[in-house]
């Protein structure tokens, strides 16, 4: 009996080849030089297959991103809770640091937070399927402060958020200084000294 190829995951197996091929180039290259083209090529798959599963460049390389991402969840899906909310909201600020110091991902990111800027249909699947997603897990760990006593019952998470993670977004994306883990840090202590309940 001749066994059937498996077309789910063939097709997997392109989809992350496609992908993976998208991040690549566009660190390569730069976003205004990638192509569907060029994309096809270094994945070894027709263009056509490519338009099939999206509508442009953007959106692939938005998914690259989502693919990573996933990926990194699968290994931890939370942030890290040892306790002490200082020491766990460094480690990931830290962690942040060094990913946007990456030429490997500088560039892709870059593109991606272009696109997005551009695109209110990119910006409203960003937003859905990877920015709440992650904000989310950010607060889970917020709540959990509070939860402890280590950060004010009445705080808004949401703001929470954007007044930690922020500032290092903002610096990155304009670089308008020099991104350090030091700076960081001080993020975090700043952000605490005032959220932090009295007494």
């Amino acid at each position: 009996m001749t066994q059937r190829p498996n077309t789910a995951r063939r097709s997997e197996t392109a989809r992350r080849a496609i992908l993976t091929a998208a991040f690549e180039l566009v660190g390569e290259v730069g976003y205004t030089k990638l192509s569907i083209e060029g994309i096809a090529a270094r994945a070894g798959v027709g263009k056509q297959t490519i338009y099939r599963w999206w509508p442009s460049k953007g959106a692939v390389l938005f998914d690259a991103f989502l693919m990573l991402s996933e990926d990194a969840e699968a290994q931890s899906a939370e942030l890290p809770d040892t306790g002490d909310l200082e020491a766990d909201l460094k480690q990931v600020l830290r962690a942040t640091v060094t990913e946007l110091n990456d030429p490997a991902y500088d560039e892709p990111m870059r593109a991606l937070t272009t696109e997005i800027a551009h695109d209110p249909e990119l910006s409203a699947a960003y937003t859905e399927r990877l920015g709440e997603p992650m904000k989310e897990l950010k607060k889970r760990r917020l709540r959990s402060a509070q939860r402890a006593g280590q950060l004010t019952e009445t705080a808004d998470l949401d703001l929470v958020v954007d007044i930690i993670w922020g500032p290092v977004t903002n610096r990155w994306l304009q670089r308008s200084g020099p991104l350090t883990v030091e700076y960081a840090d001080a993020i975090v202590e700043t952000a605490l000294s005032g959220l932090r309940p009295r007494g």
